[in-house]
């Protein structure tokens, strides 16, 4: 049976606090067990429960709205998500949501190399808050819950300020990360790849506040995007130093890698010796040149002819505790392409994957201790209107199943030196290892299941 499109209350509010405390006491306020906080140019976005949720996994794409659509494994899991995406009832929805790394081996069909984990997660919230300046716009599925967000919304109170208890980066893995580096050399020396990005887990062995570290770490950062999210069974909160893709409404598609990596100290002097360093050091330069080469292959294949560019080339930007050389690659989507297509050619991003990315993705299960799941996936939008916003998931601190981490990794080329590879890892496990607030209380152990705790 035709299902009506369902429509959200509105309404619009002048705020007292800055857009990062409002999106944060939202967070924090219990109103929903699941929810996404999205940093996006300026613009704090809250989205907490869900009127529609899309999954996939190895069985297949499902949609519940809250009737549930399974469409099983066809070989076209990303064409399978746009489908339900076009199902949903909504009017004017916004997606919020995340991919997990090993999406990139099945996004063309392959499940050799895929487990029982799930692969992407998307909710159409059932309440929203988009925050630009001074100004927030909320939605809602009810009146109800409009009104007990108003509520949260206009309460006093000062922006929390807790102290962080930073974490040591330095040991973790390191012996094993040497080695899988120089394994790695040796494996582009001979040929069977060009570049490899190796990452290595560092525990956390007190519990965190993941609020309390997104407001500590984000006055710290720096980031393209930044997000704090608790969806699907994991929490998260990071400092995306870059998109993996851009896509707006009318079709034109940005990516933009970043690959070359020099300490931020805070001593100016040093910092423009690093930056002038970065800027002249062969193996960065070519790490970097081959990461865009990449970006701008994978576009032509989904964009039209003649539209692919290098609007920005080698510019280096700040990103919390490091600096990075940094391009931008934009082109326009051809006839009958959308913005999965999109995502499809670029993820994921070579700067945490490596070329060619066949050979990297080999690489990697061969030398890395366990999957990935979102560590270098995307946590993304996406519009009704065709429009699409995916970070990319580094700088980041994970929790799930009552285990805490951060996992940071560095490019691999032939020109690589285990010891200054490993010391990379550690500059960008400082974007947020030295932000981490401890939990005032112990948190539960068990894994959100259907958006509740058990």
């Amino acid at each position: 049976m035709h299902q009506s499109p369902r429509h959200y209350f509105e309404t619009r509010l002048r705020l007292a606090s800055t857009p990062m405390a409002a999106a944060t006491r939202l967070a924090s306020s219990g109103l929903h067990a699941d929810y996404v906080v999205y940093e996006n140019g300026g613009t704090w976005s809250y989205a907490g429960g869900a009127l529609a949720q899309i999954t996939l996994d190895r069985d297949g794409a499902r949609l519940r709205q809250p009737d549930e659509v399974h469409l099983p494994w066809d070989g076209r899991p990303l064409q399978q998500v746009q489908s339900l995406l076009d199902a949903v009832q909504i009017k004017d929805w916004r997606a919020y949501g995340w991919a997990a790394f090993e999406l990139s081996y099945a996004k063309d069909g392959d499940l050799r190399h895929v487990g029982d984990q799930r692969l992407l997660h998307l909710v159409v919230p059932h309440t929203e808050v988009r925050i630009e300046g001074a100004e927030a716009y909320l939605r809602s599925a009810d009146q109800g819950t409009l009104a007990a967000f108003l509520e949260v919304l206009v309460a006093e109170g000062a922006e929390p300020s807790s102290v962080p208890s930073p974490v040591n980066v330095r040991q973790a893995g390191a012996d094993a990360y040497r080695r899988a580096v120089g394994l790695a050399v040796d494996a582009i020396n001979d040929r069977r790849l060009q570049k490899v990005i190796y990452s290595r887990v560092v525990p956390v062995e007190h519990e965190v506040d993941f609020v309390g570290t997104y407001l500590a770490g984000r006055r710290g950062n720096s980031p393209a995007r930044s997000f704090l999210l608790s969806l699907g069974g994991i929490e998260a909160t990071g400092f995306s130093p870059e998109i993996v893709v851009q896509v707006d409404p009318g079709g034109r598609v940005t990516s933009q890698p970043l690959a070359g990596t020099r300490a931020l100290t805070g001593d100016r002097t040093e910092d423009e010796r690093l930056r002038a360093e970065l800027l002249s050091d062969p193996k960065e330069i070519y790490e970097h040149a081959i990461s865009v080469k990449i970006a701008c292959d994978e576009l032509l294949d989904v964009c039209a002819p003649g539209t692919v560019d290098v609007e920005e080339f080698m510019a280096v930007k700040e990103r919390g505790t490091v600096q990075h050389l940094a391009s931008r690659v934009s082109g326009r989507l051809a006839a009958g392409r959308h913005a999965w297509d999109a995502f499809k050619a670029v993820f994921p991003a070579v700067t945490a994957s490596g070329v060619p990315k066949d050979a990297a993705y080999d690489s990697i299960r061969s030398n890395e201790s366990e999957v990935r799941g979102l560590y270098s996936g995307a946590v993304l939008t996406v519009d009704q209107d065709g429009a699409m916003d995916a970070a990319l998931v580094l700088r980041s601190v994970y929790r799930q199943n009552g285990r805490t981490w951060l996992r940071a990794g560095a490019g691999i080329v032939g020109q690589s030196r285990p010891e200054r590879e490993l010391e990379e890892t550690c500059e960008k496990l400082g974007s947020v290892g030295r932000f981490l607030v401890p939990a005032a209380e112990p948190v539960g152990t068990g894994v959100m299941v259907g958006g509740a705790r058990p």
